[in-house]
């Protein structure tokens, strides 16, 4: 299906940092569509904090309140679908759906979201976002002084090993198998009492989603409550590698201060470009539908 509608804006994904530019744009008369499948990466995490006015909703409450929000706005359209492809025409870009369905627009704001590529450990997936934790701001308060375990090796192990103590003094690395760690930082660990387990990990055993303790190969088993790991990530979305935006060394688009891609017109907000946060994903949706507002009218003065 063909829509002949050129909207001011298209916005892939209907999240945090979509719904949050989509306002912004709304509330600046423009005419914008929103296209998002309904499958944001923290949709099992039951509850999120460390942002204003929200602090223990669940992910779900908030968007879904925010969705109702933004769709006052009588210029926004809300599409339910996934947005597979998009390329520059003329008169901006098209963006088709998995369904066939294409649509127009003057500019584009990627709001895509990572997608976590999860280690071969049973159990994991299903305690993500649960109790297998990726930020302690976010999550770190509620299993404060608890049994915490690190699934990582190396730099990354000792620099969350650092972070993660000041929330838990009872703190175990698991690097599942022999330690990538200097002389120096096990020397620091031990001394900080932070213990270090090589063993290599079978799977982790959880009810509905919360760590009960870590198995390994070997049969032994150790109690855990909660558990930080940084998964390698990558974009959620092909759409920016179709426009050629530039992706940065750790996975995530390269944007200037105003939200800008590599690619004229094309913007980036959210995951796929900023920390990981909810507060950041609202703060760099915002940002980048004030600049698309901003282009459009300077544009057209």
């Amino acid at each position: 299906m063909k829509n002949d509608t050129i909207f001011d804006v298209i916005i892939v994904g209907g999240s945090y940092a979509g719904l949050s530019a989509a306002m912004a744009l709304g509330r600046s008369l423009r005419n914008v569509l929103i296209i998002d499948a309904g499958k944001p990466c923290n949709r099992q995490t039951p509850h999120s904090h460390n942002f204003l006015t929200q602090d223990g909703k669940s992910p779900a409450e908030i968007s879904a309140l925010a969705k109702k929000q933004v769709l006052e706005y009588k210029t926004i359209s809300f599409h339910e679908g996934t947005a597979s492809t998009a390329k520059k025409e003329d008169f901006g870009f098209s963006v088709s759906t998995n369904s066939n369905e294409i649509f127009k627009s003057k500019k584009l704001i990627l709001a895509t979201g990572l997608k976590d590529i999860f280690p071969d450990i049973l159990g994991f997936s299903e305690c993500w976002g649960i109790s297998i934790l990726h930020c302690p701001y976010c999550h770190g308060y509620e299993v404060r002084n608890q049994e915490t375990g690190i699934f990582a090796n190396g730099e990354m192990a000792f620099e969350l090993a650092k972070l993660i103590s000041n929330w838990t003094k009872s703190l175990t690395v698991f690097t599942n198998g022999e330690a990538n760690l200097t002389k120096e930082q096990l020397a620091k660990l031990n001394e900080r009492d932070i213990k270090v387990n090589e063993k290599s990990i079978l799977k982790v055993n959880h009810s509905k989603g919360y760590v009960k303790d870590i198995e390994f190969i070997d049969g032994s088993k150790t109690l855990v409550k909660a558990i930080y790991a940084r998964p390698d990530l990558q974009q959620n979305s092909e759409i920016p590698k179709q426009l050629g935006c530039e992706i940065l060394e750790n996975g995530l688009l390269k944007t200037d201060a105003l939200q800008k891609t590599t690619v004229p017109d094309v913007y980036a907000c959210g995951d796929n470009a900023a920390m990981r946060s909810l507060s950041m994903a609202v703060s760099t949706g915002s940002l980048a539908g004030a600049m698309v507002n901003k282009d459009l009218i300077f544009e057209n003065f």
